[in-house]
């Protein structure tokens, strides 16, 4: 694309160099810049991409788009506005021709349940209207293409050109995790979604939000940004909010959205609802309530939390005008989410489980699903993250006290912090000392509750799920929690042998 045609959709202050110039992508990142790229130095929390010009134009950077003239650069075009992240998700847009418009998109945020909601929804697509996108925790999936996944929601040029890829790959849909994080930075700008998900709010993220307050006012930027005037035709004819009504700040969540809501709950009168739930180890039986009748739903996954997602994701269905007879057929046949409630299989015989859990509330919800499981112990092992919210280090521990029966406390991933003061730190929650003890070396935890393990315990490996490395302050090391578990109880099985 010619500079010229990109400067005419974007405001400026000023401008230096040639607009005659091809620009031939957008980057944010000086290490990732390729020839003929317009390299945008804008301020982060941390860094000041104008630090990195040089670095950007060492690569091959055609032009610029900074905050203050620097009249000695030579052969590089500069656009100068004072407020250069307002400007990324505008320039992305028009860069990639506002792919957004060309999909149905779906966009999942709360703090527990949206990378199962996410693979429950593309699952779902897939099957009514043909390929659908994803961009989200564990991974990013561009027609046949799986990529693994950097953060959660990547920043903004980033996503516009998957979604353009997306397109181009023949994707009719994408569904995006979208963290309050990414809201707050504007990592989604400029992204025309048409169904946005609410699953909860819940303790996390405090030690950036500060309060639950702008934790959720983060989170209301989602739904405000429905406009009802942005209809894509027969892509998308309605705009839609779904929300989970069982959570308090659910009225919160959705003040200001112009959209159309449909709510679903177990607890609360909703439209969507879950009646008489059945846990098994295999999955999940609920009756879905909708309009006055009743119809039956079998789900592979395990957990009541997963009645929540699956009522998520039938909405989703129903907003694209499908049945629910056909809706509950496809989720029947759902795959599982790799580090939530995995099971990991082992020639012990042990029933061993691993979950992203990494809050006191993501805790919860899944040793409340063993519990209703349970016939011996229940082991859990669980850290907390450094550099993160220290708040919910001792509410881990009394979760874990309370619904364990005996919790080993760990590393996670301890990032700049010392990992025995993250420990110490967890500890204080603990009211028994007897029901728990301290290892910090994970590999040695997990070692631990095997040991102490038989065939009727249920071990609960939690906090890191799908990650398959662990990061120190030093060094970030390769550590997946179901094959270290794996290769454990393959050595075990071998010494008892």
């Amino acid at each position: 694309m010619k500079l010229k045609k990109l400067l005419k959709a974007i405001p400026f202050k000023q401008f230096k160099g040639s607009k005659e110039i091809e620009i031939t992508g957008i980057c944010a990142n000086s290490k990732l810049v390729s020839p003929g790229n317009l390299f945008i130095a804008r301020k982060g929390r941390v860094e000041d991409g104008s630090h990195y010009i040089p670095e950007a134009i060492a690569a091959g950077a055609a032009a610029i788009l900074t905050d203050i003239l620097d009249p000695s650069l030579k052969d590089v075009a500069q656009i100068i506005h004072p407020d250069v992240a307002s400007l990324e998700g505008l320039i992305a847009a028009h860069y990639y021709q506002f792919p957004s418009n060309e999909m149905l998109m779906v966009g999942v945020t709360g703090t527990n349940g949206k990378t199962t909601t996410t693979f429950l929804i593309k699952h779902l697509l897939d099957q009514l209207q043909g390929p659908c996108g994803l961009i989200g925790t564990i991974e990013y999936i561009i027609g046949q293409h799986r990529y693994q996944a950097t953060r959660t929601t990547p920043d903004v040029t980033s996503n516009h050109k998957m979604l353009r890829e997306m397109v181009l790959q023949g994707c009719r849909s994408a569904v995006m995790e979208v963290t309050s994080h990414a809201l707050d930075q504007g990592r989604v700008r400029n992204i025309n979604y048409d169904i946005t998900i609410f699953t909860n709010l819940t303790l996390d993220h405090l030690d950036y939000h500060q309060t639950m307050e702008n934790y959720c006012a983060a989170k209301n930027r989602l739904f405000r940004s429905l406009d009802p005037k942005q209809k894509k035709n027969a892509i998308a004819s309605t705009k839609w909010a779904i929300v989970n009504i069982d959570s308090p700040w659910h009225a919160k969540i959705v003040e200001g959205c112009p959209a159309r809501i449909l709510t679903y709950a177990i607890a609360a009168p909703a439209d969507l609802m879950a009646k008489k739930i059945e846990l098994t180890p295999d999955g999940t039986r609920f009756e879905v309530v909708y309009q006055n009748q009743a119809y039956l739903c079998k789900i592979p996954l395990v957990g009541r939390f997963n009645v929540y997602n699956s009522l998520a994701a039938i909405a989703v269905g129903l907003t694209r005008g499908a049945s629910m007879e056909t809706i509950l057929d496809i989720l029947s046949r759902a795959p599982s989410v790799p580090g939530r409630l995995q099971p990991v299989p082992n020639p012990r015989g042990l029933k061993i489980y691993v979950d992203f859990a990494h809050s006191d509330d993501a805790l919860l919800n899944v040793l409340e699903t063993l519990q209703e499981l349970k016939k011996g112990r229940i082991i859990t092992i669980f850290g907390c993250g450094g550099d993160r919210d220290l708040s919910k280090r001792p509410k881990m521990a009394q979760v874990a006290e309370e619904y364990s029966d005996i919790a080993i406390v760990t590393s996670d991933n301890p990032r700049s912090e010392d990992p025995q003061e993250i420990a110490r730190q967890i500890v204080k929650g603990f009211r028994h000392p007897e029901r728990h003890l301290v290892e910090v070396d994970r590999r040695a935890a997990i070692a631990k509750a095997i040991e102490m393990a038989s065939p009727e315990d249920m071990i609960l490996i939690a906090g890191k799920g799908h990650e398959a490395y662990q990061i120190f302050a030093h060094k970030t090391i390769e550590f997946d929690d179901a094959k270290v578990a794996s290769q454990l109880c393959q050595s075990e099985a071998t010494v008892k042998a």
